[in-house]
């Protein structure tokens, strides 16, 4: 992240501490969780946060079992509805931009299953920040009419879905164009 940067994340992310209805330091340490720290607090928080946190993620998550893969991704998708519907009530927002396990959880699934390269991590985010903003139904209805934290979070799970879907189909036709053997 360049200087520049930096200090646009750090203001918003020092400004934490002047919310006036985060009254605890429990609340206010679930903010900088849903935050994950400075990427909420960045320009463009979802895709800075599936480039910084997702990418490190796809690789170091290679070889894990899938069964181990699908209740770890369950598992932190039904943390992200909580903490989503906390927070977005906290900041008194729907779907604020500083929490960001949504767009996580989104990634999660978009990769589930999916090896890892360079060139199919590239393909990875490039579609499912596209997928994710354009919000192809039902992803738009979900957003809207779910509650909460489930509306928040259900959006990012059918992007995730679409993305998923494409890039097996993607490793399916062209595969060695990806760096996958076939």
């Amino acid at each position: 992240m360049t200087g520049a940067g930096r200090a646009a994340c750090g203001r918003s992310y020092k400004n934490m501490n002047r919310l006036p209805n985060v009254i605890t330091r429990r609340q206010r340490v679930l903010l900088l969780v849903g935050s994950l720290g400075p990427l909420g607090h960045c320009p463009a928080s979802g895709t800075v946060t599936v480039v910084v946190a997702g990418l490190p993620l796809f690789w170091f998550l290679q070889g894990v079992p899938q069964w181990a893969y699908a209740a770890g991704t369950i598992v932190f998708l039904g943390l992200s509805v909580w903490l989503h519907d906390i927070g977005d009530r906290l900041l008194l927002q729907k779907d604020s931009r500083q929490l960001v396990w949504d767009e996580l959880g989104g990634f999660l699934i978009a990769i589930a299953f999916v090896p890892f390269t360079w060139r199919i991590a590239v393909v990875a985010v490039i579609l499912e920040r596209v997928l994710d903003i354009t919000k192809f139904p039902p992803a738009n209805w979900i957003e809207k009419q779910w509650p909460g934290g489930y509306g928040v979070v259900g959006d990012d799970i059918v992007a995730g879905i679409y993305t998923c879907a494409i890039l097996h189909l993607l490793i399916g036709v062209a595969g060695p164009a990806f760096g996958v053997d076939a």
